[in-house]
């Protein structure tokens, strides 16, 4: 049984450092959790507000090709490309930084789910060719835009690093 939780489990000790292995064995998962829960809560009802934003002001047919999704997708990639180079090697960020920002409002913002729902409306609707096109360059287009925030991001601050 010890060697399944070894195998298992990860702790994050950039999310909660007060969070260690002995306590997740004896059932307190949640302890020392509300504070990440909350921002991370915080930042995704911004992050999934700011896309639905996105959506209203520009808005699709439903059986148009969903260029919505894949901007969002690939700008919100490019931003956690920086937002990653930027806390791990310029700034030392505050503990709940990441958690509010990476994962809370980034992840908020772009969307697994909706680009999901866009392959299978695409297929359904008889548009398999299109479907797998944005699948294909969704995933292009993410790797892209992480690859691209981190080089460009680590060019400009070069030298500065703070770390």
């Amino acid at each position: 049984m010890e060697t399944e939780w070894r195998q298992s489990s990860v702790v994050d000790s950039s999310i909660d450092p007060d969070l260690d292995e002995q306590s997740l064995r004896q059932g307190a998962p949640w302890r020392g959790q509300w504070p990440v829960i909350r921002v991370v809560a915080f930042g995704g009802a911004i992050g999934a507000s700011a896309r639905y934003g996105v959506g209203l002001l520009w808005p699709l047919a439903p059986v148009a090709f969903p260029w919505t999704t894949l901007a969002v997708n690939a700008v919100g990639c490019a931003v956690i490309g920086v937002f990653m180079v930027v806390i791990t090697q310029v700034w030392d960020a505050p503990r709940l930084v990441r958690s509010f920002f990476g994962t809370g409002v980034l992840a908020g913002f772009t969307t697994f789910s909706t680009y999901a729902v866009d392959i299978q409306r695409l297929v359904n609707g008889g548009r398999a060719g299109a479907g797998l096109a944005y699948l294909g360059l969704t995933l292009l287009a993410a790797l892209a835009g992480v690859w691209a925030g981190a080089s460009v991001t680590r060019r400009v601050v070069g030298g500065r690093a703070g770390r």
